[in-house]
């Protein structure tokens, strides 16, 4: 049952050894990789309590029985499909059926993301079909609609450079109106670090 006309999903994945940040691992090994990812869902988890919208964190393999997330009130969902598109496709529309007017998607890499900027993408949406924040390595860190556009999800290479100027090159020739917000930076890899203030072995 839903208690807000907004909506905001967050993708995660579970937090195990050797499954996470696996191209930071390759230069600063797993087991500061996952430690990395921990400070990032934290980041993610207190910048997100604020936020007055329904909240829905979207695990990649399991729903764990109790964690921090459902302690604090966000409902769990367990992601499905091939690939990032059609995961977040399924997340979506399944949300869009349980009638919100809006809703907005966030991953949990970005340390840089405040609770503003997520406020900022929704009131973009009030005047623009979908919003998008850009992430410096050309994909994005924000995802927003009023309804569920099917052909962003399709036809992408995710992970690649190109997927926020596919997106945008999409809604253009499909007329659809969008906003964009800051450009900011994902965590993807070791020189990505001096983005965020963590600093190994503070968890």
């Amino acid at each position: 049952m839903i208690s807000n006309s907004q909506a905001l999903i967050i993708f995660m994945k579970n937090p195990v050894l050797g499954k996470v940040k696996t191209r930071l691992a390759r230069t600063i090994g797993e087991e500061k990789a996952l430690d990395v990812y921990q400070f990032l869902l934290q980041h993610t988890l207190q910048i997100t309590l604020p936020l007055v919208y329904d909240k829905i964190v979207y695990y990649s393999a399991f729903i764990p029985e109790k964690d921090e997330w459902s302690a604090s009130g966000y409902r769990q969902e367990l992601q499905f499909g091939k690939d990032l598109g059609e995961r977040m496709f399924h997340a979506f529309q399944h949300e869009f059926k349980n009638k919100y007017e809006s809703i907005g998607i966030i991953g949990s890499d970005c340390g840089e993301l405040t609770t503003g900027i997520v406020v900022e993408g929704f009131n973009k949406l009030k005047q623009s079909e979908v919003v998008i924040g850009p992430a410096t390595d050309g994909g994005y860190y924000f995802l927003g609609m009023r309804q569920l556009h099917k052909n962003i999800f399709n036809r992408k290479e995710w992970g690649s450079s190109t997927v926020l100027a596919d997106t945008v090159s999409e809604l253009d020739n499909a007329c659809v109106t969008y906003d964009l917000l800051p450009q900011l930076h994902d965590i993807d890899r070791e020189e990505d670090l001096q983005h965020i203030r963590f600093k190994s072995g503070q968890l």
